[in-house]
């Protein structure tokens, strides 16, 4: 039997192969952010307190995009197959001014040993055609019409999927057979794009136009992970490769990296074929994909959470008073005036996750340990190692998807949108949605309550 983990590490690293084949601008950000892997790691000792180097170098996420119910439920069970369950709840539809007509979760191991073998993420977006900001009722009825006809994952890739979650692993021949089908369902289709239906479907939204103006889905873009994502921006930029205009997410700063920082090169033409109104086929290109790269911080809690939202805001807000500003220096300023300045602040104010361990090397002087977990941190009592961000930003997610489309659609906002939410996606693929925060903090909580008792305390958690 081939177990969970390495079918999903097997597929990781076929589809990485893949799309660097279709994209080759991938291959060069692969090549660069190993470049830059190795030398953060060789110059800063600190580098890799948020993942070896083999770790981050070895770690991916894709995404990608469907149309329907039924085929985001299909998307699940493949998905399921490895290890790899839905997290998070993400609404992109008033996240950008561009129209992005998509909601969205995210599959991939939810366990810190899962995670630890292979932490393969896909960023998985549905499409919405009952939201009237962006579609009317006919476009609505057309488009769930033309999905309806199509089959984008194989029957019998759908049977070894459901053995595969069921038996924990295909046996080899399976295996085999399993990730080939599954690679290839997410593969760039030769067919011709109807022209016509394209073009109207784009003049609504580009993302629309790309989950349900063709007859398959595929890869939208992959991500590597990079120790220094600045360095890597420059350096792709040397390399003559356009980058959109900015990283997305929290500014660089002298204090501690959290959550996620995103960007990626320019959406390439690709050459496409069309099939014109008269039934004759033409070539032409379009620009629907892209590299992204990432890094990854430390995982913050509702209460650290509330207050990044507050200070997005806050530089948002000084931007439209200071039109031309560097959004960059103006998030800089703002985060060295209210952010906590290190993890031990972060951790005792209870603004981001971390597991705790009783300390090896503290002087035994006859005191006993304070109950209370900033006590503890401060006398030396425990020791904090941060849990890493593994989800995902709306806004950045959005930033992302914005910067690589071809015009901005349309939306009317005299309309009210259709309602969505992580229970109503979750009964639509018919599995649970789970919330990052639970997660972060069962993982946090388990070691303090263990960290505790090696302490004579009580077992109850402060975090």
């Amino acid at each position: 039997m081939i177990p969970t983990w390495r079918l999903r590490a097997a597929f990781a690293h076929r589809l990485s192969d893949m799309y660097g084949t279709e994209v080759p601008a991938y291959t060069t950000l692969l090549d660069v952010a190993g470049e830059v892997n190795h030398e953060a790691a060789r110059e800063n000792a600190d580098a890799e307190r948020l993942g070896s180097i083999e770790r981050v170098t070895a770690e991916r996420h894709g995404a990608i995009r469907v149309g329907t119910p039924q085929e985001m439920r299909q998307a699940a069970q493949i998905f399921a197959a490895l290890g790899m369950h839905p997290a998070g709840f993400y609404d992109l539809r008033d996240a950008a001014s561009s129209a992005i007509p998509v909601i969205s979760t995210a599959f991939r191991p939810l366990d810190a040993a899962e995670l630890a073998r292979n932490p393969f993420r896909v960023f998985t977006s549905l499409l919405t055609p009952a939201d009237r900001r962006f579609f009317d009722a006919d476009l609505q009825a057309r488009l769930e019409t033309f999905l309806s006809r199509r089959e984008i994952f194989a029957p019998e890739l759908l049977d070894l999927a459901h053995r595969a979650e069921h038996e924990a692993g295909l046996p080899r021949e399976q295996a085999e057979r399993f990730l080939t089908l599954a690679v290839a369902a997410f593969e760039l289709s030769a067919e011709p794009v109807d022209q016509t239906w394209y073009a109207e479907l784009e003049r609504v939204s580009a993302v629309a136009a790309d989950i349900g103006g063709v007859s398959s889905t595929h890869i939208n873009h992959l991500t590597p992970r990079v120790l220094d994502i600045d360095r890597l921006y420059r350096r792709m930029g040397d390399r003559g490769i356009a980058m959109i205009d900015e990283i997305q997410g929290p500014p660089r700063w002298e204090g501690p990296d959290v959550l996620l920082r995103q960007t990626s090169f320019r959406a390439l033409a690709e050459p496409r074929r069309f099939r014109r109104p008269d039934g004759g086929v033409t070539t032409g290109s379009l620009r629907v994909r892209f590299g992204e790269v990432e890094a990854r911080g430390i995982a913050l809690t509702q209460v650290g959470r509330a207050l990044y939202d507050e200070l997005i805001a806050e530089t948002d807000r000084r931007l439209a008073d200071h039109p031309g500003a560097s959004g960059q220096d103006l998030a800089r300023d703002i985060w060295r005036a209210r952010f906590p300045h290190d993890e031990r602040q972060l951790a005792a104010e209870k603004m981001a996750y971390f597991t705790y361990q009783p300390a090896t090397r503290r002087p035994r002087d006859g005191q006993r340990p304070p109950a209370d977990l900033p006590g503890l941190l401060e006398g030396g009592w425990i020791t904090a190692d941060p849990i890493v961000y593994e989800d995902f930003l709306p806004r950045s997610a959005a930033g992302i998807f914005q910067s690589n489309l071809a015009n901005e659609g349309t939306r009317d906002t005299t309309r009210s949108g259709a309602h969505y939410d992580a229970r109503r996606l979750s009964e639509t693929i018919e599995r649970p949605i789970h919330d990052p925060f639970d997660l972060y903090a069962a993982q946090q909580n388990d070691s303090l309550r263990l960290a505790r008792r090696a302490l004579g305390l009580s077992p109850s958690a402060d975090g």
